[in-house]
């Protein structure tokens, strides 16, 4: 399947329209099939298919140009009559968003990885492309896999993109795959960040982590992690619990972990530097926390190991530099914002104050 132009001419004005087609055999030869109409498409747009485009073009496997420069388009009738009152729409599908989603998810190499950890058997729809549908479903409108499998996915056209059926997708069998891809969590992130660096040239120099939460309806007896702590969702009635999770400066993530959900947050940094160290091999990394990290007994830990951190620091401390508060120096790093380094207390740590 490819993006065909059409171009359409009426009331002295020509109009380019943009649809989804595929070839097909019939008794007079090859013909085009046209599987969604995209309408008009901006110059931004285009310019977004066109990057996806040059991405997939550094795959092993050929692909199909997005765009039919090569193919003049049929002409298109000038005049057409439409008997209005007799014309209805009938099963609409989203189709942009799944394509990008998908576009992407085979950009990053996720399908041939899946395909390759998980070994299809006597299952109807491999656990891969179970997968695949779960993280798109993510990806372009987050939701429970009820919702995914009574009315998202045939709301779509991946019946069409991914040769699944809308009567093959159910929530038992959504549920499942989550346990079969679990397994494959370490080798999944050490993929992705092979690829982040392919094609995003991403750095690993500067590493943000951050604590959120998420809570159960019911006891959760099964989940000897659902406790009750602190709720960021503010719901201290339900058990939680707590997820760790680690990106890059572009914000591409690199790992998480799942801790019980009355764990502190300072006490997760260890656990988490450890895994990374382990993963990736022990680097100078500078990493970015906020106030709930900041822990005498994690900055020793990071000091002792040859890190660098950035953390938030209380307001309070603000007195111990009204002087350079007054005085110039600032640098601005972007509208409104302005920055200043200077020296600790003890001579041993720089810190930055941001004013706006």
């Amino acid at each position: 399947m490819f993006l065909k132009r059409i171009r359409v001419s009426g009331n002295g004005k020509r109009r380019t329209y943009w649809a989804l087609v595929k070839s097909i055999r019939t008794a007079r030869g090859p013909r085009h099939q046209v599987v969604a109409y995209l309408g008009e498409l901006q110059a931004s747009e285009r310019a977004g298919w066109a990057h996806v485009g040059r991405i997939l073009d550094h795959r092993a496997e050929p692909i199909l140009p997005l765009f039919d420069k090569a193919e003049p388009p049929e002409p298109v009738p000038q005049n057409v009559e439409v008997r209005v009152r007799g014309a209805r729409v009938e099963r609409t599908r989203d189709f942009g968003d799944v394509y990008l989603g998908l576009t992407l998810w085979r950009a990053l190499g996720l399908d041939a990885l899946l395909e390759r950890l998980i070994p299809r058997g006597r299952e109807a729809v491999p656990w891969s492309v179970v997968a695949t549908i779960l993280t798109l479903a993510r990806f372009c409108e987050p939701s429970s896999e009820l919702h995914i499998a009574d009315t998202w996915y045939e709301r779509t056209a991946l019946d069409d993109l991914l040769g699944v059926s809308a009567d093959e997708v159910n929530k038992d069998r959504l549920y499942r795959a989550h346990t079969r891809v679990l397994p494959h969590k370490e080798a999944i992130e050490k993929h992705l960040k092979e690829r982040f660096v392919t094609l995003f040239d991403a750095q690993f120099d500067l590493m943000f982590y951050d604590i959120t939460s998420t809570y159960f309806e019911g006891e959760a007896k099964a989940n000897p992690q659902a406790k009750r702590g602190y709720s960021r969702d503010k719901r201290p009635d339900c058990k939680q619990v707590c997820i760790g999770l680690v990106v890059t400066r572009e914000g591409l993530p690199v790992a998480y972990e799942v801790f019980d959900g009355n764990r502190n947050d300072a006490t997760t940094l260890e656990e988490i530097v450890e895994t990374l160290e382990k993963r990736y091999g022990q680097a100078r990394r500078i990493w970015v926390l906020d106030r709930g990290m900041v822990h005498e007994e994690n900055l020793t830990y990071l000091r002792a190991r040859g890190g660098q951190y950035i953390v938030g620091t209380p307001k309070s401390m603000l007195r111990s530099y009204e002087k350079a508060l007054t005085d110039k120096g600032w640098t601005e790093v972007e509208e409104g914002v302005e920055v200043k380094l200077c020296s600790g207390p003890e001579g041993d740590e720089t810190f930055i104050l941001c004013r706006s």
